[in-house]
């Protein structure tokens, strides 16, 4: 028996791709350290429209973050590791590492990522979407 897929109309041609994304982002969805937010940031005079993504990564360093891009995906990584050095009466706190990911549109272009205050944000540009209408010439075959 095969599976039926959400998008298996007949009239949706090409969206299987739109699938397998769809897939990773409720896989992803389950995780839920650390917290963000993300907001929409009003186009101004010398900026367009963007997104930031900001996350809670309070007691990591810059050095401990890594923000990447890879296939349309932005991947923020934190790795913390144990000081061996410290001796805990009682440790609440403890060394974590963690991946948070977010799919993005094609032609998404990341701005740029600042930590401060123990948040750390990444901007985001939104493409501005082309209008485009294409006339087809029908031919005859005759």
């Amino acid at each position: 028996m095969t599976r039926m897929s959400t998008l298996s109309s007949p009239f949706l041609l090409g969206f299987d791709e739109i699938e397998r994304a769809l897939g990773r982002v409720a896989k992803s969805a389950t995780e839920g350290y650390p917290p963000y937010n993300i907001e929409r940031i009003a186009r101004t005079d010398t900026q367009p429209e963007r997104l930031r993504i900001t996350l809670a990564v309070a007691g990591f360093t810059r050095d401990q973050l890594d923000v990447t891009v890879e296939e349309n995906q932005l991947l923020i990584r934190g790795r913390q590791t144990d000081d061996k050095e410290r001796h805990y009466l009682h440790r609440g706190i403890a060394a974590r590492q963690f991946q948070r990911s977010f799919l993005l549109v094609d032609g998404m272009e990341v701005i740029g990522a600042d930590l401060a205050n123990g948040l750390l944000s990444i901007d985001l540009a939104r493409p501005e979407p082309e209008r485009i209408i294409r006339k087809i010439d029908i031919v005859s075959k005759d």
